[in-house]
């Protein structure tokens, strides 16, 4: 990759890097904020969603004017609506305020991701593309882990103060965009798109018109990654304390350890595995082996084979999120910008749906959402090896 095209990927990572700094930021100033407002854990739950339904409303409109009105004004437009956000958390002083900047921040990530993978499309030859996707997942999951401790270390300078700081590197990062981040995509594609006359499409319409394309199963696994992440992260802290009685900071330990592997996977090793057995391939591995990691963590008996298996399930997804990314992007063709928000989609609908079902699941039985997890993991690996196999019998040309 060339020189300049790396230095445009790493603008693009500190904005998702700040992105999702900012939402890790949050998770342990919540309740302080609830218990500020005299609101109860119902409503804590729907301020969590919100951010995800505003995101998933709002991708494939966001992936639609990508191809429209480039991915440059998307990506400044997102970070800069993020950053507003952040100030409303901070400046907020009544509870409808608070959701009106989840559901902002919400739309702001909804304007940002599908640019910035179109972006990366644009920029990187089919070579390259999984080390790029690869760097972008390691940006987003290192803000995710290094936000909570942030959050909980700025809250001594006052409740509003983290929102502040994530408010002013997010500022930083649109001026960063605005000056230094060229458009790449030329002006007369995105005139030949605005020119199709093609009307905007509902967003039912848009991902039943996704499910139809040549992409539609990698789609799927999205949602079945996102959801089985979800799923995961929502219950393993509550599993893990009535299970084998972990103190919170045993918890943080694990999370914390596990996500910084991923992302060193992410960054250092997505390229090397990826040119070694392939993204189709790569993919399955990881799909069985996460599979695996579930059942270990459910059967487990110990804290260092709950640990184990929890590293081996995050490091494992580190590398399927950017494969299948990867691949979407290849079979996009001229429809990144479509195909990038009806990926963030899928994935905004699993974030909403996945921790409401492990919550139920775990009300009937705590060990149901990790089996469950694990069952969906393992038909997602059969379906994925009878969708390559298909593939591979299609790219073949019959004998004559």
């Amino acid at each position: 990759m060339r020189m300049k095209n790396m230095a445009r990927l790493y603008i693009l990572m500190l904005n998702v890097f700040i992105v999702m700094l900012g939402i890790g930021l949050i998770i342990p100033l919540m309740p302080t904020f609830i218990e500020k407002f005299g609101a109860s854990g119902g409503t804590l739950g729907l301020l969590i969603a919100a951010s995800g339904i505003t995101q998933l409303l709002f991708s494939p409109v966001a992936g639609e004017m990508t191809d429209k009105y480039g991915r440059r004004k998307m990506i400044i437009l997102g970070i800069g609506a993020f950053a507003v956000s952040q100030l409303i958390f901070a400046w907020a002083g009544q509870m409808w305020l608070l959701f009106v900047s989840r559901l902002l921040g919400g739309a702001g990530a909804a304007f940002l991701v599908p640019a910035m993978f179109a972006y990366i499309a644009d920029i990187t030859s089919e070579k390259d593309r999984s080390k790029g996707m690869g760097l972008i997942s390691a940006a987003m999951s290192l803000g995710f882990v290094i936000g909570p401790g942030a959050g909980g270390y700025l809250v001594a300078y006052g409740l509003a103060f983290p929102f502040y700081v994530s408010a002013g590197l997010a500022c930083v990062a649109t001026v960063l965009s605005l000056f230094v981040l060229p458009e790449t995509l030329s002006e007369e594609k995105m005139l030949e798109k605005r020119r199709s006359g093609e009307r905007r499409e509902p967003l039912l319409k848009q991902m039943t018109r996704a499910l139809k394309s040549p992409y539609a199963f990698l789609l799927i696994l999205v949602f079945v990654l996102n959801f089985g992440i979800m799923n995961f992260e929502a219950v393993f802290s509550l599993y893990v304390d009535h299970k084998h009685g972990f103190t919170p900071g045993d918890i943080a330990f694990v999370i914390t350890a596990a996500s910084l592997i991923g992302v060193f996977v992410q960054a250092v090793a997505l390229g090397m595995l990826t040119n070694r057995f392939g993204e189709k391939r790569l993919m399955n591995i990881t799909l069985i082996g996460s599979a695996a990691a579930l059942v270990v963590c459910s059967l487990a008996g110990s804290y260092w084979l709950v640990f184990g298996a929890t590293i081996v399930f995050f490091m494992l997804t580190s590398i399927l999120r950017p494969a299948i990314n990867t691949l979407i992007s290849k079979m996009a063709g001229d429809e990144q910008g479509f195909a990038a928000g009806m990926n963030n989609a899928f994935m905004s609908l699993a974030n909403i749906v996945g921790p409401a079902v492990a919550g139920l699941l775990f009300d009937v039985n705590i060990e149901i959402p990790y089996v469950f997890g694990a069952a969906v993991l393992v038909l997602s690996f059969l379906a994925a090896v009878g969708w390559g196999r298909k593939k591979q019998t299609a790219a073949i040309p019959e004998k004559v």
